[in-house]
């Protein structure tokens, strides 16, 4: 396990809205560069005397399971900075960190902080050239690589980012109720493909 002196420090800015947006992560296969189902979304609280912004998107498969967590945090008041953490499953290599590049640019490697259960996150400073590449750009790729050697590639849209980043963000409670939403349509699609599953089985039953 690695911990960086800024995670040890301010594990409370990862409390809360990161308990509440990470999500048990499905095992990535090693394969062509995927494009997902995402959404970004800002939630932004006050803790004692700074300001805390969380943007945030859970990267799903077209299935609906939750596959990467990308959060940029920003922290103001008394103290200012600002991150980007990305979360990925477990049975990562380390050393490689998780490789960002956006439209095929060169990509920036973001090292691992923490291996906690069934996820990793990786963290960095996130610096303007970077918020600024996102901003303007169309297509953000996050590459892991497994205990294998393969990487996973992800590809993830930049639609609408920097609209949701300039915006003034939403409370701990619509977010919340936002999240509880998205997890009903993940349970409904779910139940969806489970049943056209059972019915393709039972077809098969009666093919001679």
């Amino acid at each position: 396990m690695a911990q960086n002196g800024f995670f040890a420090g301010k594990r409370k800015f990862f409390g809360g809205i990161l308990a509440a947006v990470f999500l048990p992560l499905a095992v990535l296969p090693a394969a062509h560069a995927q494009e997902m189902t995402e959404g970004w979304r800002k939630v932004c609280n006050k803790q004692q005397d700074i300001d805390v912004c969380n943007t945030v998107n859970n990267v799903l498969s077209d299935t609906g399971q939750p596959l990467t967590i990308l959060n940029i945090i920003e922290v103001s008041g008394k103290q200012n900075q600002r991150r980007f953490a990305i979360q990925v499953p477990t049975g990562r290599v380390i050393p490689e960190g998780i490789k960002v590049s956006i439209d095929g640019a060169a990509p920036k490697t973001v090292p691992y902080m923490i291996c906690n259960g069934p996820a990793c996150i990786a963290d960095m400073i996130l610096d303007e050239t970077l918020l600024s590449a996102m901003k303007k750009g169309k297509r953000l790729t996050v590459t892991s690589v497994n205990v294998q050697g393969y990487p996973n590639p992800i590809n993830v849209s930049l639609q609408g980012f920097g609209q949701v980043y300039a915006g003034p963000g939403m409370t701990d409670k619509a977010f919340q109720e936002d999240q509880d939403k998205v997890q009903k349509a993940l349970q409904l699609r779910q139940k969806e493909l489970e049943d056209n599953m059972k019915a393709a089985q039972e077809k098969a039953k009666t093919v001679p």
